[in-house]
Protein backbone atom coordinates (compact mmCIF):
# COMPACT_ATOMS: atom_id res chain seq x y z
CA UNK A 1 0.00 0.00 0.00
CA UNK A 2 0.97 3.13 -0.93
CA UNK A 3 2.30 5.84 2.14
CA UNK A 4 -0.04 8.33 1.48
CA UNK A 5 -3.04 5.61 1.50
CA UNK A 6 -1.56 4.10 4.75
CA UNK A 7 -1.46 7.58 6.40
CA UNK A 8 -4.88 8.35 5.39
CA UNK A 9 -5.98 5.49 6.40
CA UNK A 10 -4.50 5.74 9.48
CA UNK A 11 -5.93 9.26 10.06
CA UNK A 12 -9.53 7.94 9.40
CA UNK A 13 -9.40 5.54 12.15
CA UNK A 14 -7.81 8.33 14.75
CA UNK A 15 -10.89 10.70 13.43
CA UNK A 16 -13.15 7.90 13.46
CA UNK A 17 -12.62 6.96 17.27
CA UNK A 18 -12.40 10.36 18.41
CA UNK A 19 -15.70 11.40 17.45
CA UNK A 20 -17.19 8.33 18.30
CA UNK A 21 -17.10 9.49 21.85
CA UNK A 22 -18.63 13.05 21.37
CA UNK A 23 -22.29 12.97 22.38
CA UNK A 24 -25.12 15.49 21.28
CA UNK A 25 -28.29 16.32 22.73
CA UNK A 26 -31.75 17.31 20.81
CA UNK A 27 -32.99 18.29 18.39
CA UNK A 28 -30.35 15.28 17.07
CA UNK A 29 -31.36 12.32 18.41
CA UNK A 30 -29.33 9.87 16.31
CA UNK A 31 -25.37 10.14 14.54
CA UNK A 32 -24.15 8.03 11.86
CA UNK A 33 -20.65 7.59 11.81
CA UNK A 34 -19.97 5.75 8.09
CA UNK A 35 -16.49 5.70 8.46
CA UNK A 36 -16.95 2.87 11.57
CA UNK A 37 -20.39 0.88 10.44
CA UNK A 38 -19.20 1.19 6.37
CA UNK A 39 -15.45 1.22 7.26
CA UNK A 40 -14.19 -1.38 4.62
CA UNK A 41 -15.86 1.16 2.03
CA UNK A 42 -14.25 3.55 2.85
CA UNK A 43 -10.90 1.99 3.14
CA UNK A 44 -11.02 1.00 -0.33
CA UNK A 45 -11.60 4.00 -1.77
CA UNK A 46 -8.36 5.61 0.43
CA UNK A 47 -6.35 2.65 -0.42
CA UNK A 48 -7.39 2.76 -4.28
CA UNK A 49 -7.57 6.15 -4.87
CA UNK A 50 -5.18 7.83 -1.95
CA UNK A 51 -1.96 7.29 -3.43
CA UNK A 52 0.37 10.40 -4.42
CA UNK A 53 0.32 13.95 -3.61
CA UNK A 54 -2.26 15.80 -5.39
CA UNK A 55 -2.43 19.56 -6.66
CA UNK A 56 -6.58 20.15 -5.67
CA UNK A 57 -8.12 18.59 -2.92
CA UNK A 58 -12.26 19.05 -2.55
CA UNK A 59 -13.73 19.06 0.20
CA UNK A 60 -18.06 18.77 1.78
CA UNK A 61 -19.84 19.67 4.68
CA UNK A 62 -20.52 15.90 6.14
CA UNK A 63 -22.16 12.67 4.50
CA UNK A 64 -25.48 13.14 2.64
CA UNK A 65 -28.31 10.67 3.89
CA UNK A 66 -27.94 9.09 0.37
CA UNK A 67 -24.77 9.85 -0.08
CA UNK A 68 -21.61 8.98 2.15
CA UNK A 69 -24.12 7.55 4.44
CA UNK A 70 -25.01 4.61 2.51
CA UNK A 71 -21.56 4.58 0.50
CA UNK A 72 -18.72 5.27 3.22
CA UNK A 73 -17.16 7.34 0.40
CA UNK A 74 -17.70 11.23 0.49
CA UNK A 75 -20.27 12.61 -2.10
CA UNK A 76 -20.99 8.72 -2.17
CA UNK A 77 -24.17 7.97 -4.53
CA UNK A 78 -24.52 4.20 -5.22
CA UNK A 79 -24.38 4.63 -8.73
CA UNK A 80 -21.44 6.64 -9.26
CA UNK A 81 -19.58 4.58 -6.57
CA UNK A 82 -20.03 1.56 -8.29
CA UNK A 83 -19.80 1.71 -11.44
CA UNK A 84 -17.46 4.49 -12.20
CA UNK A 85 -15.18 3.83 -9.18
CA UNK A 86 -15.34 0.52 -9.43
CA UNK A 87 -16.19 0.31 -5.34
CA UNK A 88 -18.28 -1.93 -3.26
CA UNK A 89 -18.40 -3.16 0.27
CA UNK A 90 -20.52 -4.79 2.47
CA UNK A 91 -21.73 -1.85 4.69
CA UNK A 92 -22.64 -2.58 8.56
CA UNK A 93 -25.52 0.01 10.26
CA UNK A 94 -24.90 2.07 13.28
CA UNK A 95 -25.29 0.69 16.43
CA UNK A 96 -28.54 3.13 17.39
CA UNK A 97 -30.62 4.21 13.92
CA UNK A 98 -33.42 5.93 13.36
CA UNK A 99 -35.86 3.70 11.21
CA UNK A 100 -37.01 6.73 9.52
CA UNK A 101 -32.89 6.79 7.78
CA UNK A 102 -31.77 3.27 6.97
CA UNK A 103 -28.57 2.16 6.29
CA UNK A 104 -29.37 0.39 2.93
CA UNK A 105 -25.41 0.28 2.17
CA UNK A 106 -25.06 -0.21 -1.77
CA UNK A 107 -28.74 -1.21 -1.82
CA UNK A 108 -30.00 1.95 -1.03
CA UNK A 109 -33.01 2.41 -3.92
CA UNK A 110 -32.08 6.44 -3.66
CA UNK A 111 -29.79 8.73 -5.85
CA UNK A 112 -28.15 11.37 -3.63
CA UNK A 113 -28.51 14.26 -6.08
CA UNK A 114 -24.90 15.81 -4.98
CA UNK A 115 -23.27 13.46 -5.45
CA UNK A 116 -24.61 12.33 -8.89
CA UNK A 117 -23.82 15.93 -10.01
CA UNK A 118 -20.68 16.36 -8.33
CA UNK A 119 -18.71 12.77 -9.72
CA UNK A 120 -20.44 13.05 -13.15
CA UNK A 121 -18.69 16.26 -13.73
CA UNK A 122 -15.53 14.49 -12.95
CA UNK A 123 -16.27 11.41 -15.21
CA UNK A 124 -17.28 13.83 -18.04
CA UNK A 125 -14.50 16.22 -17.90
CA UNK A 126 -11.93 13.68 -16.98
CA UNK A 127 -13.14 10.13 -18.30
CA UNK A 128 -11.62 7.95 -15.93
CA UNK A 129 -11.50 8.01 -12.38
CA UNK A 130 -7.79 7.17 -12.75
CA UNK A 131 -7.06 10.29 -14.48
CA UNK A 132 -9.09 12.44 -12.28
CA UNK A 133 -7.63 11.46 -8.90
CA UNK A 134 -3.67 11.72 -10.32
CA UNK A 135 -3.98 15.26 -9.82
CA UNK A 136 -7.44 15.36 -6.89
CA UNK A 137 -8.81 14.41 -4.23
CA UNK A 138 -12.31 14.41 -2.10
CA UNK A 139 -12.59 14.66 1.08
CA UNK A 140 -15.63 15.66 3.81
CA UNK A 141 -14.44 17.82 6.40
CA UNK A 142 -17.06 16.21 9.05
CA UNK A 143 -17.57 12.19 9.02
CA UNK A 144 -20.88 12.41 11.14
CA UNK A 145 -24.47 12.55 10.15
CA UNK A 146 -27.00 14.02 12.30
CA UNK A 147 -30.32 12.80 12.02
CA UNK A 148 -33.74 14.40 14.15
CA UNK A 149 -36.93 12.35 15.45
CA UNK A 150 -38.73 12.69 12.38
CA UNK A 151 -35.69 11.66 10.09
CA UNK A 152 -34.65 14.98 9.00
CA UNK A 153 -31.22 15.37 8.77
CA UNK A 154 -29.17 18.21 10.51
CA UNK A 155 -26.16 20.01 9.66
CA UNK A 156 -23.11 20.39 11.63
CA UNK A 157 -22.90 24.04 10.91
CA UNK A 158 -26.31 23.98 13.48
CA UNK A 159 -25.18 22.28 16.18
CA UNK A 160 -24.93 24.17 19.68
CA UNK A 161 -21.69 26.03 20.33
CA UNK A 162 -20.54 24.08 23.16
CA UNK A 163 -20.76 20.37 20.64
CA UNK A 164 -20.21 22.28 17.31
CA UNK A 165 -16.60 23.56 19.08
CA UNK A 166 -15.77 20.28 20.71
CA UNK A 167 -16.13 18.63 17.03
CA UNK A 168 -14.73 21.10 15.43
CA UNK A 169 -11.10 21.21 17.09
CA UNK A 170 -11.15 17.18 15.72
CA UNK A 171 -12.14 17.65 12.52
CA UNK A 172 -9.85 20.93 11.72
CA UNK A 173 -6.61 18.82 13.08
CA UNK A 174 -8.09 15.89 10.79
CA UNK A 175 -8.25 18.20 7.73
CA UNK A 176 -4.94 19.39 8.57
CA UNK A 177 -3.40 16.41 9.07
CA UNK A 178 -4.81 15.43 5.28
CA UNK A 179 -3.11 18.58 3.63
CA UNK A 180 0.04 17.27 5.20
CA UNK A 181 -0.38 14.03 3.90
CA UNK A 182 -1.58 15.21 0.31
CA UNK A 183 0.87 18.55 -0.04
CA UNK A 184 -2.06 20.42 -2.45
CA UNK A 185 -1.60 23.47 -4.20
CA UNK A 186 -5.80 24.31 -3.69
CA UNK A 187 -8.34 22.79 -1.31
CA UNK A 188 -12.10 23.83 -3.07
CA UNK A 189 -14.67 23.81 -0.23
CA UNK A 190 -17.38 22.70 -1.99
CA UNK A 191 -19.93 25.18 -0.28
CA UNK A 192 -19.21 28.36 2.18
CA UNK A 193 -19.09 26.53 5.04
CA UNK A 194 -16.47 24.27 4.14
CA UNK A 195 -14.58 27.02 2.39
CA UNK A 196 -14.94 28.57 6.03
CA UNK A 197 -13.50 25.61 7.91
CA UNK A 198 -10.83 24.85 5.24
CA UNK A 199 -9.51 28.75 5.39
CA UNK A 200 -9.04 28.20 9.20
CA UNK A 201 -7.47 24.98 8.96
CA UNK A 202 -4.98 25.71 6.14
CA UNK A 203 -4.28 29.52 7.81
CA UNK A 204 -0.34 29.74 7.71
CA UNK A 205 0.07 27.16 5.35
CA UNK A 206 0.82 27.43 1.39
CA UNK A 207 -2.56 25.94 0.60
CA UNK A 208 -4.71 28.36 -1.32
CA UNK A 209 -8.44 28.01 -0.78
CA UNK A 210 -11.58 28.87 -2.88
CA UNK A 211 -15.28 27.61 -3.03
CA UNK A 212 -17.47 26.29 -5.54
CA UNK A 213 -21.21 25.77 -5.95
CA UNK A 214 -22.80 23.24 -3.41
CA UNK A 215 -24.11 21.16 -6.19
CA UNK A 216 -27.61 20.36 -3.62
CA UNK A 217 -31.25 20.51 -5.39
CA UNK A 218 -31.80 22.95 -2.31
CA UNK A 219 -29.90 25.75 -3.77
CA UNK A 220 -31.78 26.90 -6.61
CA UNK A 221 -28.84 28.44 -8.40
CA UNK A 222 -27.34 24.89 -8.38
CA UNK A 223 -30.31 23.76 -10.24
CA UNK A 224 -29.47 25.41 -13.21
CA UNK A 225 -27.01 23.83 -15.16
CA UNK A 226 -24.50 23.24 -12.28
CA UNK A 227 -22.15 21.86 -13.95
CA UNK A 228 -21.70 24.88 -15.90
CA UNK A 229 -21.19 27.30 -13.55
CA UNK A 230 -19.05 24.94 -11.00
CA UNK A 231 -16.52 24.24 -14.05
CA UNK A 232 -17.16 28.39 -14.98
CA UNK A 233 -15.66 29.23 -11.14
CA UNK A 234 -12.77 26.50 -11.10
CA UNK A 235 -11.99 28.48 -13.96
CA UNK A 236 -12.26 31.47 -12.72
CA UNK A 237 -9.93 30.20 -9.68
CA UNK A 238 -7.43 28.95 -11.62
CA UNK A 239 -7.92 25.17 -10.09
CA UNK A 240 -8.96 24.18 -13.51
CA UNK A 241 -8.19 25.30 -17.47
CA UNK A 242 -10.83 26.39 -19.76
CA UNK A 243 -11.14 23.71 -22.01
Amino acid sequence: MPAESKQLIAAARELCAQVDRLRFKPPVTHVYNPLNYARAAHEAYLHRFGDGKRRVVFMGMNPGPFGMVQTGIPFGEVAAVRDWLKISAKVGVPEDFNPKRPVLGFDCPNSEVSGRRLWGLFKERFGAPEIFFKGHFIVNYCPLAFVEQRGANFTPNKLPAAEKNRLLKICDAHLRRVLEILEPEWLVGIGGWAMERGELAAEGSNVRVGQMLHPSPASPKANRGWARLATEELVALGVWKQE
